[in-house]
């Protein structure tokens, strides 16, 4: 049995997910805060909504979706509850293991799990993590577990904060480029629904070539760059505002935020 504890927005696209990978309703249990949101999800997939320490008690794995800020007050209300041998999976931004091993009895194995807004459409990218008293076979559960929304990659702990600012923040710098691009379409012209669309694409392309072909992204880069052509011309130019480097602070300040964040 697994419980989601915490089924928001992140929580339900994994439960949606589980369910589509082969996985019964029976086998499936949730928690929410507001009882609309629990028959919500009790109709659209036929899962039990129970409370937080039922599912403690009940379910092999505990997946706990809270927001960070509402980690510690979850912890102390399932600690009472939860038997030896559980697998306690944290998905909250900033939370470390050990900061969920000491609220919750001696030895309990836990994994750290990053994903990002992709896992609503089995696209995420997920980086998982083992504490202390987790061994081999709990993050392959971790893996069965999140393998049906995305890839998974295991990690270092240590690199937990890298990854939220790599992929977990990801997907807004993409979104974001893809707005600046948009609007220089619509500078130079363009519709903004047909600008949209042929950035979109563009975007969906070079990010399956980049996936499928196992090229370097500057070797695709520099096929896309002719001599004295309009592509270097566009290059020419990000590199004089500083975008390489704006890029990599911006992900050095996420990163740096996310470490701020845990700390308090």
């Amino acid at each position: 049995m697994i419980a989601i504890l915490g089924a928001g927005k992140m929580g339900e696209a994994l439960l949606s997910g589980v369910l589509r990978a082969g996985r019964r309703p029976a086998e499936l249990m949730a928690t929410v805060r507001r009882e609309e949101r629990g028959a919500l999800l009790r109709e659209r997939y036929g899962v039990q909504i129970v409370t937080n320490a039922e599912a403690a008690r009940t379910a092999s794995t505990l997946v706990l979706a809270v927001k960070p800020q509402d980690m510690g007050a979850l912890l102390d209300e399932i600690a009472p509850h939860v038997p030896a041998g559980r697998l306690v999976i944290s998905m909250a931004a900033g939370i470390t293991t050990s900061f969920v091993q000491e609220r919750l009895p001696a030895d309990l194995p836990v994994v750290r799990v990053m994903s990002n807004t992709p896992v609503l459409v089995d696209q995420a990218m997920s980086v998982i993590s083992a504490g202390s008293h987790a061994g081999e076979e709990h993050l392959k559960l971790a893996e069965e577990l999140l393998s049906p929304v995305g890839k998974v990659v295991r990690i270092p702990e240590s690199l937990q904060d890298a990854a939220t600012a790599l992929s977990g923040s990801g997907p807004a710098y993409f979104y974001y480029l893809v707005e600046a691009m948009v609007d220089a379409g619509i500078l130079l012209g363009m519709p903004r629904a047909a600008a949209l669309e042929l950035v979109i694409q563009s975007a969906v392309g070079a990010a399956v070539m980049l996936r499928d072909s196992g090229e370097h992204p500057v070797l695709l880069r520099e096929a896309v760059t002719s001599p004295g052509g309009t592509t270097i011309a566009a290059i020419r130019e990000l590199e004089k505002h500083g975008v390489r480097a704006a890029v990599l602070e911006a992900i050095e300040a996420a990163r740096d935020r996310g470490r701020e964040l845990a700390g308090g």
